[in-house]
């Protein structure tokens, strides 16, 4: 069986920050070792050879919202689509 959670006074591990704690707070960068903040930060790196290029694009909402109900990737889809179509 579960057991009951405490009501969220008792939750002491984790308090709700105060206006004084977040004026205390530094950035990881500041208090930790570099070599630790290297593995907290992933960056990409820079292509080898730009494959696309950024537009904008208006679609009708129908047509953006199809795209997206299909999850991740979706703008990859539509790109897929758009090729097709134009060749």
């Amino acid at each position: 069986m579960n057991k009951p959670l405490p009501p969220p006074d008792d939750y002491d591990e984790n308090p709700e920050w105060t206006e004084e704690d977040f004026a205390k707070a530094r950035p990881a960068s500041e208090v930790l070792p570099p070599e630790v903040v290297a593995l907290l930060v992933r960056r990409r790196g820079p292509q080898r050879a730009p494959t696309k290029a950024p537009v904008t694009l208006r679609l009708d909402p129908d047509v953006l919202a199809k795209f997206r109900a299909t999850g991740p990737g979706w703008q990859s889809r539509m790109n897929e689509v758009l090729r097709n179509a134009a060749i």
